[in-house]
This record gives C-alpha cells, structure tokens and sequence, in this order.
C-alpha cells in the first residue's frame, strides 16, 4: 500500500492485473473492487482490453483507499501486480513500487502479441521476474482449475492467490467471489469455494 502506512484507512492500495483475454481479468477486478466497496472504500478502476476481446491483451488498474481520484495506476506505484499470464507479469513489472508483491500463473498462454511478432515471449518470465529482486509467487493457477474440472475457475483460484496480501479479511473476498457466482449458478458455490482455498495454499505453499 502506498501514501500512509501499511494497514491505514487512509493508504490508497494499487493493485494491477493483467493476463489475456478470456482468462477472467476483469470479472476479477470487479470483484476486487466490489468486495472494496463493501467495506466503504473509495474504490477507482479502469481496464484496457487489446487487439480482440477473447485472446488479446488486458490489463486492469484496482485502487481503493479512504479518498482515490483517479482509476490510474502510475510506474513504479503498484503494491500488488496480479499475472495470470506470465509474460504479460513481466512485460508490466515496470509499474511496481520497491516492495511490491507480484503473484502470476505459470500456465502458460502465448499473448497474441506475440504470435503477430511484436513481442518477443521470454526465455524464463518467472526468473526474469525474480531477477528484478521483487518478491513473486508463481503457481499453476491454470491445472489447479482443470483439475477441478473447469479452466474457468481460474480466475477464482487468482483471487484466492490474492486473498492474504490485501488490507482486508480474506472472508470478505471470498464472499464477494460467492455472491458474483452463486447469484448465477448456486451448484458452482462449492466449486468456486475450493479454487479459492486453492489459490490461497498455492501462496502459501511457494
């Protein structure tokens, strides 16, 4: 968190996620942001989908905070960068403020970016990562969903990941996650509960 310190009504947390589209980058921001907004804070965001909606890249800015003026995460302010593409983690580990905690999906996805040739996919994005002498936790969000028996869930098992470095209870995400899908399909609650729980021992298991 930056602008007071850690733990303070008054921080404003940054939070950037990023990934390809279709793997659930925005639903997992709004429901970041809504489990937020339950608390009272004022919450900004902002979302930039690339060359298509399904396939192309995306990036998504969270802050949240006592008072937030604008959605726009600058360079070298993001607290928590959220990869659920590996190269795409690297590609904006630029934006991350000293300390900062990167959590990225090692299952790997080539980003369109790369298929037309204007962005070479790194030898080793984890490492690349790592090198940069921020702290990173890398998980295979992607076969933790497959295993149980939706890919989809992968952006649930990201906001598991994501549970424990926030300024909040991670019940209280875990609720916004079980409201936004229970609301649609009350037999995937459980399912969703355990990608969750998933995400949160990937953390802290790495």
């Amino acid at each position: 968190m930056s602008e007071t310190g850690q733990g303070s009504r008054d921080a404003i947390t940054n939070i950037l996620v990023c990934g390809i589209g279709g793997q659930g980058v925005m639903t997992a921001t709004e429901i970041l942001a809504e489990a937020a907004l339950s608390l009272g804070y004022d919450v900004k965001k902002t979302e930039v989908a690339g060359m298509s909606q399904r396939g192309g890249v995306v990036t998504s800015h969270l802050r949240f905070g006592r008072e937030v003026l604008s959605p726009q995460i600058m360079p070298g302010d993001a607290d928590l960068l959220v990869g659920f593409e590996a190269a795409e983690a690297l590609r904006w580990a630029h934006m991350l403020r000293p300390r900062a905690v990167v959590l990225v999906n090692v299952g790997r996805i080539v980003p369109p970016i790369v298929e037309i040739g204007l962005y070479s996919y790194p030898e080793d994005p984890i490492g690349g990562l790592r090198a940069l002498g921020i702290e990173v936790h890398a998980f295979d969000a992607s076969s933790l969903a497959t295993d149980l028996g939706n890919i989809r869930l992968g952006n649930t098992v990201m906001l598991g990941a994501m549970a424990d470095r926030l300024p909040f209870p991670a019940d209280v995400l875990l609720d916004a996650v079980l409201a936004r899908f229970g609301a649609r399909k009350p037999a995937l609650l459980e399912l969703n509960r355990k990608a969750f729980e998933l995400g949160r021992a990937a953390v802290a298991a790495d």
